[in-house]
């Protein structure tokens, strides 16, 4: 990693927090304790071998620490020092949603972030105690990457690639791109569903907590200030 070669404070900060990567570590340790195959999924082009050097850098510098989480190999929770490092990426969220919203690039039109996003952020609770499979059909995707389950259960949503077995009772159709614009808060589901950009099929009770289940991001809520071209 490179220094600043200062004794400044901002300088010793500014070499840990604005490292390529690390900002995004923090933002998934934000809501808690993760694995190392989650943590590899919120940040899909960083290899495996970069970012568990990432980690053990952050471990030495006493921003992340190993955790616990029953099993047997342990996963990463942020230190009191780390969670001082979460209002700078919630200011960092902000500043993006004002100021960078715009049609996405190619290269930022990415999959795996987006069923990864659906799988960890989404409220499986939404449909109480009843089992909700949820299907999402990404229609510009080729066959095998077309579809895609969401298994509610046990206070758990699932993410499976091939279907589970039993009823589907929530069905997804959009592009992938408008799954991102709605995840990103560009569009709304009512505004996506009024525009036919998303169809929503399936059971009734399921289809009416479809925004409770999705569970979007606060930053969905803040208004883009960047003037259109």
């Amino acid at each position: 990693m490179k220094s600043y070669g200062q004794f400044c404070p901002v300088a010793k900060a500014a070499e840990l927090f604005c490292e390529r990567w690390n900002a995004l570590i923090v933002r998934d340790l934000a809501v808690g304790p993760r694995r190392f195959t989650e943590l590899k999924r919120g940040v899909p082009l960083m290899s495996p071998s970069l970012l568990s050097s990432r980690l053990k850098w952050l471990i030495e510098e006493g921003v992340v620490a190993r955790h616990d989480m029953g099993e047997k190999r342990l996963g990463y929770v942020l230190t009191e020092a780390g969670r001082e490092f979460v209002p700078l990426v919630e200011a960092l969220g902000i500043w993006g949603q004002r100021w960078t919203r715009r049609q996405l690039k190619e290269h930022e039109v990415d999959l795996g972030l987006l069923v990864w996003s659906l799988e960890s952020t989404t409220n499986p609770n939404a449909f109480g105690t009843r089992r909700c499979l949820v299907r999402l059909e990404l229609t510009d995707q080729t066959e095998a990457k077309r579809y895609w389950w969401f298994l509610n259960r046990n206070g758990q949503c699932e993410l499976c690639v091939e279907d589970p077995g039993g009823d589907v009772n929530l069905y997804l159709a959009c592009t992938l791109p408008d799954a991102i614009y709605i995840v990103r808060g560009d569009l709304t589901p009512a505004g996506a569903i009024e525009t036919q950009s998303l169809e929503v099929l399936g059971d009734s009770w399921a289809s009416h907590q479809l925004v409770s289940w999705l569970n979007l991001s606060p930053l969905t809520s803040i208004k883009s200030c960047r003037q259109t071209a």
